[in-house]
C-alpha cells in the first residue's frame, strides 16, 4: 500500500496530471470537469481518470454543484515534494560552492 508521499509522486509523474494541476493553479478557482477537459485533446473519461488519481493523492478536491463536478487544486499537499527536494538543496549548494572554489583556484577569479 502506498503512503501519502508515494501517492503524490505517482500522481505528478504523469505530464497530463501535472498540466491539470497547473491549469487549476492558474485559474485560481474551481473548474468544472468540462472546463478542464476543454484544455486537452483527451476524452472527458480520460480526464476524469486523471482527476481521480489527483484526488486520491490529495492534490485535488471534487465538489458537486447540480449535475456538474468541480475540481479545486490543493497545492499545500505539494509541500511533500518541496520537503523531499529541499533535503538535496544543501548537497547541491555545497557541490556548486566546491566547484566555484576549485575554478577560482585553478583559473583565478574573473
Amino acid at each position: 500500500m502506498l503512503d501519502q508521499a508515494d501517492k503524490i509522486f505517482k500522481a505528478i509523474a504523469d505530464p497530463t496530471r501535472r498540466e491539470i494541476i497547473h491549469l487549476l493553479v492558474v485559474a485560481s478557482t474551481a473548474l468544472s470537469i468540462t472546463q478542464v477537459t476543454q484544455n486537452f485533446e483527451i476524452s472527458r473519461q480520460g480526464i476524469t481518470k486523471h482527476i481521480k488519481s489527483l484526488q486520491e493523492a490529495g492534490l485535488v478536491s471534487i465538489s458537486e454543484q447540480g449535475r456538474e463536478k468541480y475540481c479545486r487544486v490543493m497545492p499545500v499537499k505539494l509541500k511533500v515534494v518541496y520537503d523531499w527536494l529541499s533535503a538535496y538543496e544543501k548537497f547541491w549548494t555545497d557541490k556548486f560552492s566546491n566547484l566555484d572554489d576549485f575554478l577560482d583556484k585553478k583559473y583565478g577569479k574573473t
